[in-house]
């Protein structure tokens, strides 16, 4: 079995990372019925979240000139990227692209081979003789 490039991994991993979190499929807020207020939570979470680690980046780094509005651009910077990814992949899933299902095909065949290496002895029962006999 050969292992998926670090490129690859990374991709995925930001994908299914993002489903834990932000997708309201999958989190708390999915038992809020409207999308709207679903966005509105989610906002407000994402900027409650921006400030609270700035916050807590200037007390503990010593930083006295923090802005939380430069702290709300770098996440964003940072969210931005994620956000196109997680699109991309979504589109993917939705037409059935051939290349994501290869990706997904051998993410699980590379995580089941992965996990028998693991598990090599893990049920290997040792008879004694001696003791039973």
């Amino acid at each position: 079995m050969v292992k998926r490039s670090l490129s690859r991994s990374a991709l995925m991993f930001i994908s299914d990372s993002w489903d834990n979190v932000m997708d309201a499929r999958y989190n708390p807020l999915r038992f809020i019925r409207d999308p709207s207020l679903q966005a509105y939570f989610t906002l407000v979470l994402f900027l409650m979240w921006s400030v609270y680690f700035g916050v807590v980046a200037s007390y503990y780094l010593g930083l006295t000139n923090f802005s939380t509005v430069t702290s709300i651009f770098v996440h964003v910077a940072v969210l931005l990227p994620i956000m196109v990814t997680n699109a991309v992949f979504r589109d993917a899933e939705r037409d059935g692209e051939e290349w994501l299902q290869i990706w997904r095909e051998q993410k699980r065949a590379y995580n089941f081979w992965k996990s028998q290496v693991q598990r090599k002895n893990e049920n290997v029962c040792k008879w004694d003789l001696q003791r039973e006999g």
